[in-house]
């Protein structure tokens, strides 16, 4: 790369770590790929800092040592993060948007890109400690979920199905108990999709009573694989808790009253947001 002016080497510096998150880039790398003094580098990268955290786009960790270096971490700031899952706690709350079992239509919100990158922040903020190998989700609406979370915390992404395609090769799969409606389902993933021990968080669209999720922690452990975590973007807060099957997630809203004879919908934010 060419030298570049002070203005332009921060504007092209900030772009090269919003590109990589969650990935540790030495000052070599920066003073060579910019042709400038280490010094000058600290310099600049102290001020990409300030601006990060001032802004709430994310922190950056700076490592001591030879093999230091910086590594960006996004998050979002919690007040920002509530504002805007209020817009879509509201947009929920649509009566249209109730479906037979006390669900809701969410597909037309998971097309919306810049939805999806703001909640994809919101999990990433969530799971920023986690030392996450892998997302995974189940088919369908979890996809858009789990690629959005996966482009700030730098993973891949598995995705889990509900019947076996050949493209697939030599898959695993496990029959579950549906925690909503108790009927006995079957989910499977590729072997060669997942390596063992790999420290795995998932990410669901909507959790009633928890039995998909289940499922996938119970096909988690065929791979001797690690549960990091578990994020939904909706919770329904009308099952008991004895009833729930899963008891440590994450959620960004939670669905808190359906009544389908008016077609009355609440939801609040999750316990993302909780003290």
């Amino acid at each position: 790369m060419k030298k570049l002016k002070r203005s332009a080497r921060l504007v092209e510096m900030t772009q090269y770590l919003l590109d990589r998150p969650h990935t540790l880039i030495s000052l070599t790398a920066f003073a060579e790929r910019y042709q400038s003094a280490k010094s000058s580098i600290s310099e600049d990268l102290a001020i990409i800092k300030e601006v990060f955290e001032d802004e709430g786009i994310g922190e950056l960790h700076t490592l001591a040592g030879a093999a230091g270096g910086v590594r960006f971490i996004p998050k979002c700031r919690k007040d920002q993060a509530l504002r805007k899952i209020e817009d879509v706690c509201s947009m929920l709350e649509q009566p249209d948007r109730l479906l037979p079992g006390g669900y809701l239509y969410m597909t037309d919100l998971l097309g919306q890109p810049g939805l999806l990158q703001d909640l994809g922040r919101m999990f990433a903020t969530a799971f920023a400690d986690r030392d996450i190998d892998v997302i995974m989700t189940v088919e369908t609406k979890g996809i858009p979920l789990a690629h959005a979370a996966s482009q700030y915390l730098n993973v891949p992404v598995v995705i889990v199905r509900r019947d076996h395609k050949v493209t697939e090769g030599s898959v695993v799969s496990i029959n579950y108990v549906s925690g909503s409606n108790k009927r006995i389902q079957t989910m499977s993933l590729a072997r060669r999709a997942l390596k063992e021990q790999s420290r795995v968080l998932i990410i669901d669209d909507f959790m009633k009573a928890g039995g998909t999720i289940q499922g996938m922690v119970d096909l988690l452990s065929e791979f001797r694989a690690i549960v990091a975590g578990v994020g939904v973007l909706v919770e329904s807060g009308e099952v008991d808790n004895e009833e729930r099957l899963l008891h440590d997630y994450i959620s960004l809203a939670r669905l808190t009253e359906v009544d389908l004879k008016t077609k009355h919908i609440a939801v609040q934010p999750g316990n993302f947001f909780q003290p």
